[in-house]
């Protein structure tokens, strides 16, 4: 009888065991990025699109670029320091990167890569290097220059009531003219989403 005891609470301990071991995510499925879910009360990555798509639409959209003079070329853009003025710990480079592409999709403007421009410094010395033909190598001097520097400011408010939770951002982004330093556009994209607190279970 007592062996038989024994057997049985060992294999309630081995099952038990298996049981409350760690957990791994190890299957899941593609989903579309476009998709708007929302799964938590964090900045995520549906407003990151909504407010790269607004910030795009807007800019080619007002009247200094929307109707160019015949032969004129492209507007120069620089997707410059967007700041950060909320709580949370935001990827900013994202969403530089987010704007910058929806700006390129337009058609509408040039964009030059802050990011790029050390890579492209570097690869100047390559060529001058003696291993790329002279006749062929480029160098510094030939750039084009920026004619607009774009920069923003992402803030948030938050406020919870009771079981309620409202989330409030403010995207705000402004069109530097670098030669005349005055702002030639400058919108913003609101996000408001409201959130039900719930108790979680085990």
């Amino acid at each position: 009888m007592n062996t038989r005891r024994l057997l049985l609470s060992a294999l309630v301990a081995v099952s038990l065991a298996g049981c409350g071991g760690p957990r791994a995510f190890t299957r899941g499925t593609y989903e579309d990025p476009n998709t708007i879910e929302m799964l938590g009360d964090r900045f995520n990555e549906n407003d990151l699109q909504l407010i790269a798509k607004k910030m795009a639409e807007s800019l080619a959209n007002a009247p200094r670029f929307a109707q160019p003079p015949q032969g004129a070329p492209l507007p120069i853009v620089l997707v410059g320091k967007l700041r950060n003025s909320t709580s949370e710990h935001i990827d900013m480079r994202s969403l530089g990167d987010k704007i910058q592409t929806a700006l390129a999709q337009t058609g509408r403007f040039a964009l030059v890569d802050q990011q790029a421009r050390q890579d492209i410094a570097e690869e100047y010395e390559y060529q001058q290097s003696g291993y790329v033909n002279p006749n062929a190598a480029k160098a510094p001097g030939q750039q084009a220059s920026v004619d607009f520097l774009m920069t923003g400011d992402l803030a948030s408010i938050i406020q919870e009531v009771g079981r309620d939770k409202l989330v409030y951002y403010k995207m705000t982004a402004k069109l530097n003219d670098v030669r005349t330093g005055t702002i030639a556009w400058t919108d913003e994209k609101q996000i408001r989403k409201k959130f039900e607190k719930q108790g979680v279970s085990w």
